[in-house]
């Protein structure tokens, strides 16, 4: 038999967002509106060039990102979705046996990336309110944490750190542990007391951000993400990077995407419109809704109920995520989309 890793077989694969015909897909967190027509005439002009490989560099992108955060060009790696620069992270910072810590549930990636890295996840309960339990995250860590993930809107559950929580969190762990702040869900953050990720990064010496083209942007297709960092950490995380990770046509439409913000941002003020009436209609029906600052809600239910919730939406044509243990998350669609959802849940009963 051919020899393999012999942890690889316990690791847990990522699943997805489930898709199927004629169903309103809820499942993935995307961005429901198709491209704008001025990011997608960039992609039609850049698209005859995409025989030849990219610029590994993603020079020109590097630079605009630059000058929109107002950070330096040395302090920015970028990757195929923020998924794969939080690999980038884990595999530059964890040895094997060493921790990363995260909370619990969170985005699903962090304990497969953990592990892959040979690394030991470190996860952390939420809170009974679907939050971060940030002292419990500070007493868990040991003289063999590398790396802490923070994320913020939290994926599923949609809550968000403050300012004053990541600041009382930074004070209580050592200052040679990498903080991640990880907002892929940032455009959509309307807490007014919401932590910036890069306000932490230029007073830190050990805070990285995460940012995602996938989600406001809507270019999950293309794949393109973005890690702000130390000097000394981003051009670690140059080092580990999958060469030529982003394409040609993703870096031309996350330039294009950049330049395009406010027209965005119209879309993005619709999608919270959405979701405040989303979470107003589920709480009238007697769901328990914690305040969501993503592009989604989140449903807890019981355990053993999880795939009767599941079933009833599928039949009514709607396909959201199901965790096994944990509950279900609906992201936000067009008003349409929504309605649609609205009008599946009300056959569901609420615990």
């Amino acid at each position: 038999m051919i020899k393999q890793r012999s942890s690889l077989e316990q690791l847990p694969l990522y699943v997805p967002g489930k898709k199927m015909p004629h169903a309103i897909k809820l499942s993935a967190n995307e961005n429901p509106y198709p491209p704008l027509d001025s990011v997608l005439e960039t992609v039609r002009e850049a698209a005859p060039g995409f025989h030849l490989y990219p610029d590994m560099g993603a020079v020109d992108l590097i630079a605009r990102i630059a000058q929109r955060l107002e950070v330096r060009p040395e302090e920015i790696s970028v990757g195929a979705g923020s998924i794969e620069v939080l690999g980038q992270i884990i595999n530059a910072s964890a040895d094997e046996g060493d921790e990363v810590i995260f909370a619990w549930r969170s985005f699903e990636a962090y304990p497969i990336l953990t592990q892959v890295a040979g690394a030991k996840p470190v996860m952390i309960p939420l809170t009974a309110d679907e939050r971060h339990d940030l002292p419990a995250m500070a007493a868990a860590v040991t003289d063999r944490t590398r790396v802490i993930l923070l994320c913020t809107p939290n994926n599923p559950t949609g809550t968000s750190l403050s300012t004053e929580e990541i600041e009382g969190f930074l004070a209580s762990v050592p200052s040679d542990v990498l903080v991640v702040i990880d907002e892929a869900y940032v455009h959509f953050n309307t807490d007014e007391n919401a932590a910036s990720g890069i306000d932490f990064f230029r007073r830190y010496d050990n805070v990285a951000v995460l940012h995602t083209f996938s989600k406001a942007y809507g270019l999950a297709g293309l794949r393109v993400g973005y890690a702000v960092a130390p000097e000394r950490i981003a051009a670690n995380l140059r080092r580990v990077a999958m060469p030529f990770a982003v394409n040609t046509l993703a870096q031309v439409a996350a330039i294009a995407s950049l330049d395009a913000e406010p027209e965005l941002q119209k879309r993005v003020d619709t999608l919270v419109g959405e979701r405040a009436r989303v979470t107003a209609e589920l709480r009238s029906m007697g769901w328990s809704i914690p305040e969501p600052y993503g592009n989604f809600v989140w449903l807890r239910v019981e355990t053993a109920r999880i795939p009767e919730v599941d079933a009833a939406l599928l039949e009514k044509g709607v396909v959201t995520r199901a965790y096994p243990s944990d509950g279900v998350r609906v992201t936000i669609g067009s008003p349409e989309m929504n309605d649609t959802f609205l009008e599946a849940i009300r056959a569901v009963t609420p615990e």
